[in-house]
């Protein structure tokens, strides 16, 4: 190799791990680096601030599996990126972030937007580091990749001060070592397989470790088999298909409902690639007397409601598949959970054809899910709509319903569908948002038109941040400090030479829906939506009775 600097080695290296794209921003103490990605086979994506650049990121590493690379200037372009970094590593996404920095010679002193960016993203990743001396760049990235990658995937920090990006330097990037699968032990197969037998109501939990395993196919044969309901969290929607008789769908929300019948009754639970982050066992387990088995590519995290029976810690598929050559569940009954799912079907169902307007949340998503194929993805925001979206919207597949829940950031689905869009161009693309998440990126939709990434923006449009104000309606009875005045959104979207739509009546919602897939620019549908379900799903939560 031939004299370089420190960051054409640092771009190598990233070529060496297979990054198709960098999203961020240029800054002055980075731009050694952008000029090494100018003559690189990785697409650089400039984004209008960087908090969307790690969100791309973010998503990119949850449906791939290969980190997603954002990359930043230092001080302030370092503190806007960190809440993507954040969301990313609480929700197991794998991400590298990358951060331009002042001079090694200017750390000691007070100097212009100089922070301790490696103390500062400590507590939100799983590993960072500055780059001291050229010559470790190749094991640090490396490094980086490889502890971003492993489970639980996250986070990590690489800080490049900008003399040691200029400086020469001579190295080749490392080779990538196999990841070999490791496997359960007999012994915890066994006893899972022997506690499953003798389960008279078990129940499955299944969450987002399951997905990154790639396990949706054995874990549908698996409950098939031995006749076990599924329940899954917000962020293992599609591990069953949701038309299967034994899926009862999502479970998450902080109040009761009618899936929460089915952990009162059940004898056992399996939870499989399940985190403790996506619906806290204190919610479904408060005095840690329900039956364990713990079953996942790590062992289980210390929490008082969730100690297992037993701990099945290796590949997913194959521990399902040799509890399954053990198990007999031959002649049991169908677990009584299982008879939730009339009433939870009839419930979904009971909004098709409502014609309120402004339309109603279950209709909305009702509507949507109609237009939608199995494989298409919606991306969800944070707000009063992902919860309904978390309750109602149904996947056939895995990753085809993105939703943040370990860090819950606002913000996050338009950046996150310009993601979806790249890896998967042939599909349909939806962000569903709020009018206060949408106007947190919305300047991102200059970004979609620039890259060529065409997807649906579907804002649901109630002048406020609803799910605070239904939040203080049931802790107050009333609210306060949650509204505010939105632009004209569809001349919003036609100014920055998009498509604006605005429903103005239930019967619009589809045909708007199909005409916003089938263009070839980002489009924007404005829908007004009627949040007082939120306080009626309340009092019809609290008036819940089991009778399972």
């Amino acid at each position: 190799m031939g004299d370089i600097n420190t960051a054409e080695l640092l771009v190598r290296c990233l070529e060496n791990e297979g990054v198709e794209y960098v999203f961020g921003l240029p800054g002055e103490e980075n731009l050694h680096v952008l000029q090494a990605l100018k003559y690189s086979s990785i697409k650089f994506i400039t984004t209008r601030h960087e908090q969307g650049a790690a969100f791309m990121a973010d998503v990119y590493g949850r449906l791939t599996g290969k980190a997603g690379v954002c990359l930043s200037t230092l001080g302030p372009g370092a503190t806007n990126l960190m809440t993507g970094v954040a969301d990313a590593n609480l929700d197991g996404a794998p991400l590298v972030a990358i951060t331009g920095q002042v001079g090694t010679d200017r750390m000691h002193i007070e100097s212009h937007q100089y922070l301790d960016l490696v103390a500062m993203f400590d507590p939100v990743t799983k590993w960072n580091a500055q780059i001291v001396r050229p010559s470790i760049t190749p094991e640090l990235v490396r490094r980086a990749f490889k502890i971003a990658q492993s489970e639980k995937p996250g986070a990590v920090h690489i800080d490049v001060p900008e003399n040691i990006a200029a400086m020469p330097v001579t190295g080749e990037p490392l080779n990538k070592d196999a990841r070999e699968k490791t496997y359960a032990s007999f012994r915890s197969i066994g006893k899972a397989a022997v506690a499953i037998s003798k389960a008279k109501n078990p129940l499955i939990l299944v969450g987002n470790g399951a997905i990154r395993a790639n396990a949706s196919e054995m874990l549908t044969e698996f409950a098939t088999r031995l006749n076990i309901p599924v329940v899954n969290s917000f962020m293992g929607k599609g591990m069953i298909p949701y038309t299967h008789p034994l899926s009862l769908w999502t479970v998450g929300l902080q109040q009761r409902d009618r899936v929460s019948c089915a952990f009162d009754e059940a004898d056992l639970i399996i939870a499989i690639g399940y985190d403790l982050i996506e619906y806290s066992p204190k919610k479904w387990n408060p005095e840690g007397k329900i039956p364990i088995i713990h079953i996942g590519a790590i062992t289980a995290e210390i929490d008082s409601s969730y100690i297992p029976l037993v701990e099945v810690v290796g590949d997913i598929s194959d521990s399902l598949a040799e509890i399954m050559k053990q198990g007999d569940r031959a002649g049991k009954p169908t677990p009584h959970a299982a008879e939730l799912r009339t009433d939870i079907r009839a419930d979904y169902e009971y909004y098709a054809n409502d014609d309120g307007f402004p339309i109603k949340p279950q209709k909305l998503i009702y509507d949507l899910r109609q237009v939608m194929g199995a494989e298409d993805i919606v991306i969800s925001d944070v707000g009063a709509h992902k919860m309904w979206m978390a309750r109602h919207y149904h996947c056939d597949r895995p990753n085809t319903c993105i939703i943040s829940n370990g860090f819950a950031a606002m913000g996050i689905a338009l950046p996150g569908a310009i993601a979806a869009k790249l890896v998967y161009p042939d599909r349909n693309i939806v962000a569903v948002t709020g009018d206060g998440g949408f106007m947190m990126n919305c300047q991102e939709l200059e970004t979609a038109l620039r890259v060529g990434t065409p997807f649906v923006t579907l804002i649901f449009n109630d002048g406020g941040y609803g799910l605070i104000e239904w939040k203080q309606q049931n802790q107050f009875g009333e609210s306060a400090f949650v509204h505010f005045t939105n632009p004209d959104f569809v001349k919003f979207a036609e100014s920055m030479g998009l498509k604006g739509y605005r429903i103005n009546s239930v019967a619009e919602l589809i045909p708007t829906l199909k005409e916003a897939m089938a263009q070839d620019v980002p489009t924007v549908i404005d829908c007004p939506v009627d949040y007082g379900e939120n306080l009626r799903f309340t009092q019809k939560a609290g008036d819940l009775s089991c009778k399972i």
